[in-house]
């Protein structure tokens, strides 16, 4: 598939370990873009279409082979590039997604020590010309990651990890981030909810001027 975006559009995806916060400031983005005009799509991996959401039921809570997990991973991401991605951009939309290809990278590659040449080899094959204009990356220690998740709903088998999961799911994804510096901006999530929809706001601003 080619990427056949109109100028207009941007493609903003937001990453980091369970409980680093990263969905609630999901929601000041989309409000933020939207008041300021742009015609904007809100979606999410795994899942983001009707066969997608069945993918990440299986891949959230069925036990599996590492590379059966990373395959599924990428046949829900084709379908969510093909059936919703692809299209808002194709027709000037921005598009805001709730974890991309980096989350494999992070968490099958990183975490589940996947050789990162086959993650490689999918990324090249489900979206060759296609990466986001924006990754926000949200930073947290582990330990506030984990108090965090205690906190909340029933956990997935991926939020049930120990430590040293979510120590290299977060240092690939630091990687990722030194890898890739032109698209990644790193937020240090430790911080209060206003401090960090304030830098939102001025790194979307910055994208936004960029048209």
């Amino acid at each position: 598939m080619t990427d056949n975006r109109t100028r207009s559009s941007k493609f903003i995806t937001f990453e980091g370990i369970d409980g680093a916060g990263k969905s609630t400031h999901i929601a000041f983005a989309g409000r933020y873009l939207e008041q300021r005009g742009i015609a904007l799509v809100s979606s999410r991996e795994p899942g983001g279409t009707a066969l997608g959401e069945k993918l990440r039921a299986l891949v959230l809570h069925e036990t599996m082979d590492l590379e059966t997990e990373a395959l599924l991973m990428f046949a829900s991401r084709r379908e969510h590039i093909a059936q919703v991605i692809a299209p808002a951009l194709a027709r000037g939309a921005w598009v805001i997604s709730d974890r991309f290809t980096d989350a494999s990278f992070a968490y099958q590659g990183g975490g589940r020590g996947m050789d990162r040449s086959k993650l490689e080899a999918l990324e090249q094959w489900v979206h060759p010309h296609l990466q986001p204009d924006l990754t926000l990356l949200f930073d947290v220690p582990l330990a506030v990651a984990r108090a965090r998740l205690d906190a909340t709903r029933a956990l997935d088998k991926f939020e049930q990890e120990q430590s040293d999961f979510f120590a290299a799911t977060r240092n690939e994804y630091l990687r990722r981030a030194a890898q890739f510096p032109q698209r990644f901006h790193l937020v240090d999530a430790t911080r209060t909810i206003a401090e960090i929809e304030t830098e939102i706001a001025g790194v979307l601003d910055a994208l936004l001027a960029q048209d």
